[in-house]
C-alpha cells in the first residue's frame, strides 16, 4: 500500500492546533480528502525516585475532567527546541523537579486516524528540586508524590494516553 498527498489547505489555525484539509492519491489511483489536526507534539515524562512516582492532577476541559491524573508533560512549542530539553524544560517549570538521568523510552502517535501528534515518552531519574521552585498559578497543577507501591492504583485511575503508556512501561521497567 502506498499513497502520496497531492495538496492541502489551512481550513483553521489556532494556538496550539491546526486544521487542514489534505488530499491524498492512493495505490489505486482514487483522490481522498482528510482532515487532520496538526499539533507541534509534545513530551511526557514518567520520573521516579526508590519509593515515588511524581505525577500531576490539572483540569482537562476538553473531556470534562475537573482533575486529570497524568505524568508531567509538555508541547514541543519552543522554536529549535529538541525533545530532550522541552521535557527538561517541563518538569522543572510542572513539579520543580530536574534529573541526572534522562532515557527516551517511547514515541508514539497518539491517534493517528485524524491528528498528526507525536508523543515523546522519557524516563527521568536521580530527581533533586529546583531550588526556588514556584508553581505557575495559571497552570492549575497539583502535583503528586504518588508512592510506587501503589502505581496499580494510579493505572487505574488513569484515563490519559501518554501517562498510561508510561506508567505501564513504568510497571514493567520495575518488575
Amino acid at each position: 500500500m502506498s499513497f502520496e498527498r497531492v495538496g492541502a489547505e489551512v481550513a483553521w489555525e489556532g494556538r496550539i492546533a491546526t486544521v487542514r484539509r489534505e488530499r491524498w492519491r492512493e495505490a489505486d489511483g482514487e483522490v481522498v480528502e482528510r482532515e487532520v489536526v496538526g499539533h507541534p507534539g509534545a513530551v511526557g515524562i514518567v520520573a521516579w525516585d526508590r519509593e515515588h512516582v511524581w505525577l500531576v492532577r490539572q483540569p482537562r476541559e476538553a473531556v470534562g475532567a475537573p482533575a486529570l491524573l497524568e505524568v508531567p508533560a509538555g508541547k514541543l512549542d519552543e522554536e529549535g527546541e529538541t525533545p530532550l530539553q522541552t521535557a527538561q524544560r517541563e518538569l522543572a517549570e510542572e513539579i520543580g523537579k530536574r534529573a541526572a538521568r534522562w532515557r527516551e523510552i517511547e514515541r508514539f502517535h497518539t491517534s493517528p486516524g485524524f491528528t498528526d501528534e507525536e508523543v515523546v515518552l522519557f524516563a527521568a531519574r536521580e530527581l533533586e528540586d529546583v531550588p526556588d521552585f514556584e508553581p505557575d498559578p495559571d497552570e492549575r497543577i497539583e502535583i503528586l508524590r504518588w508512592p510506587l507501591d501503589r502505581l496499580d492504583d494510579a493505572i487505574a485511575e488513569c484515563r490519559d494516553s501518554k501517562s498510561l503508556i508510561a506508567l505501564m512501561w513504568l510497571r514493567d521497567e520495575l518488575r
